[in-house]
């Protein structure tokens, strides 16, 4: 029997990787008394019916009670039950943002700011995400990636590294994206927007791709660029970095670069146990 517990930040998707979990199969139950977690635990192993596949989501929303989990998962490892964790996350400027938009009142502070909340809750949590088995930060998620990720996870059983890298194109006169871990700037390539029939085009044309890509300079970048990336990827995982926002920004970001995020993300495809995302912010403006 595979036994999950979800757990994370309030806001973070645990609803939706439950719901998730429950479409392929696994038997569901959601914010259990944590008194009962030892116990529900041993139903499920004795269980006559055959259940293969179960998610148990423990939050917040179980009080002071939720500090007995860290007894309560000391007896699994003791008894070496196999009981894996999951831990949903994200920033506490897009969990807030998430809050205000549902008019939702945190679980903490149905009265106060939805900031002291989520400070307080990371606080409490803090022993669960250091257990986690697997932490998903849904930031710059939508929902088809999360459930692409869980597919991978617990139907596929492939490998999971922890990290997600998302490759973001940009203009500097729109700013420098908030989240960026890393920014280039590749301002210095040839720039298809003098070119009367490139310059409605984007990134995203071949035409476009052939014209900045002509350049040796542009060429050699992309290979460094991307030899570095690879490079940094496995000693960002052995430091627990969940999470790796690549920015590339030229003018306006509609050429340059959108056509170097589109090289990074197709050369970052093939790398293992990764999950990688692409976004050209500035494509549309």
């Amino acid at each position: 029997m595979r036994f999950v517990i979800v757990t994370g930040m309030s806001g973070a998707g645990k609803r939706t990787v439950m719901k998730i979990l429950e479409d392929y199969g696994y038997f569901c139950v959601d914010n259990l008394p944590v008194q009962m977690v030892r116990k529900f635990y041993e139903l499920m192993i004795k269980s006559e019916e055959d259940i293969e596949n179960v998610a148990l989501g423990i939050d917040i929303r179980s009080g002071e009670a939720l500090e007995e989990m860290e007894g309560i998962l000391s007896y699994f490892n003791a008894s070496k039950c196999d009981v894996e964790i999951l831990y949903m996350d994200a920033s506490d400027d897009v969990l807030i943002k998430r809050f205000k938009e549902t008019r939702r009142l945190h679980p903490l502070f149905l009265e106060g700011r939805v900031e002291e909340g989520l400070k307080e809750e990371r606080r409490r949590l803090k022993f669960l995400k250091s257990k986690a088995n697997y932490i998903i930060e849904t930031d710059n998620l939508l929902v088809r990636d999360l459930h692409a990720e869980i597919e991978k996870i617990f139907v596929e059983n492939k490998e999971y590294s922890n990290l997600y890298v998302n490759v973001v194109s940009f203009g500097f006169k729109h700013g420098i994206p908030v989240d960026s871990d890393l920014v280039f700037d590749v301002r210095f390539m040839p720039n298809p927007y003098y070119e009367e029939d490139l310059r409605p085009k984007t990134g995203n044309d071949y035409e476009v791709q052939e014209y900045v890509m002509a350049s040796a300079a542009s060429t050699e970048f992309v290979e460094k660029l991307t030899s570095m990336v690879k490079f940094l990827i496995p000693n960002y995982i052995a430091e627990g970095k969940n999470q790796l926002v690549i920015s590339i920004g030229c003018t306006g970001g509609h050429h340059r670069s959108v056509t170097v995020a589109n090289k990074l993300y197709e050369a970052l495809k093939e790398v293992e146990n990764i999950g990688v995302k692409i976004c050209h912010r500035d494509i549309k403006r």
